[in-house]
């Protein structure tokens, strides 16, 4: 795939709502476009939240971005992919695959990347309603 695609869909640590440090690295290169879900499963990993894509109608929320300055583009991702554990070290798994999906924001659909959980999801505890903020808001609650 080319990369002509220049959009990130985030729904973990990336997103506004959870003032991580990783997310200032999202504003300073991307601007948000909107709220947006795309198809796939959400599971609690203990210390952060991970997905996978499903052809199923299980979708998970978060935020589109596109990137600010596209001719960085490679630098850019590159930084990402680092952040998310995408180059493991030799003999080991990456923890995530960058990978596209079609995802939705004020009804329209976006081709943006989407980093994917590449581990075993077995018997982990999964987000029914997809979204990390709110279920680490009904988490904290009990």
């Amino acid at each position: 795939m080319s990369n002509s695609n220049y959009n990130l869909f985030v729904y973990g640590s990336l997103r506004s709502g959870f003032q991580h440090e990783a997310y200032q690295y999202i504003a300073q290169y991307f601007t948000l476009v909107g709220q947006a879900t795309a198809k796939g499963n959400l599971y609690d990993m203990g210390a952060y939240p991970v997905a996978v894509p499903t052809t199923a109608n299980t979708f998970i929320h978060g935020e589109l971005y596109t990137l600010s300055r596209p001719e960085e583009f490679s630098y850019i991702i590159g930084q990402l992919d680092d952040y998310e554990g995408v180059y493991a070290e030799e003999g080991e798994t990456p923890l995530y695959t960058r990978g596209t999906a079609i995802v939705y924001c004020n009804g329209q659909p976006h081709t943006a990347w989407v980093y994917w959980f590449t581990g075993n999801t077995h018997g982990l505890p999964q987000l029914i309603h997809g979204d990390v903020l709110q279920y680490l808001k009904d988490k904290n609650k009990l």
